[in-house]
């Protein structure tokens, strides 16, 4: 019979889960309090989570969240990457965070409830950030309509040209401006 502590660790973890954009599971093996305590602040400026949970309240709350596939996974020491907001950034902070330390491992992911290869995590934090990708398909959306000016704008400026020849050739002054 399940404890109420269990039933409210279980309930919390579902509730992440469900809310999440994206989750990492990562093995922390050899990580001591200093390097978890950095790697959460660096979490939270990511507006994301890292927690320590058990296989086993991590497997029902999973199940219970709609997120199938996690259960290889859920072997040895697992700890839980959340993100609220773009799953590029937590990635990303988990894939630097791995490589200066060189003990913490992912092991899968998960992006829109479909779990996702430790590859293919690796792959997420090398997208650029949202906003990056944004100002790319501005420019390349602006990029038609500055040359469309600058063509435009240059057949302007060659009639102008040729008509100021046109009245260097016939005395200087225009009649315009005789008048």
């Amino acid at each position: 019979m399940p404890n109420p502590q269990k039933e409210a660790a279980v309930a919390e973890l579902q509730e992440l889960l469900s809310k999440s954009s994206a989750v990492i599971l990562a093995d922390y093996r050899g990580l001591n309090v200093a390097q978890m305590n950095e790697l959460r602040r660096k979490m939270r400026e990511a507006n994301a989570e890292f927690h320590v949970a058990k296989n086993t309240l991590t497997r029902i709350a999973s199940k219970a969240a709609g997120i199938e596939g996690l259960d290889p996974y859920l072997e040895g020491p697992t700890a839980i990457a959340v993100s609220f907001g773009d799953p590029t950034v937590v990635a990303k902070v988990i894939n630097d965070f791995a490589r200066s330390t060189r003990i913490l491992s992912v092991k899968a992911g998960v992006l829109e409830h479909k779990v996702i290869s430790a590859e293919a995590v690796n792959d997420l934090a090398n997208i650029e950030p949202r906003e990056v990708l944004l100002g790319k398909v501005v420019g390349g959306l602006n990029a038609p309509i500055a040359n469309l000016v600058g063509v435009l704008n240059a057949a302007v400026a060659s009639i102008a040209y040729v008509l100021q020849a046109r009245i260097d050739q016939l005395g200087g002054v225009p009649a315009e401006a005789a008048g």
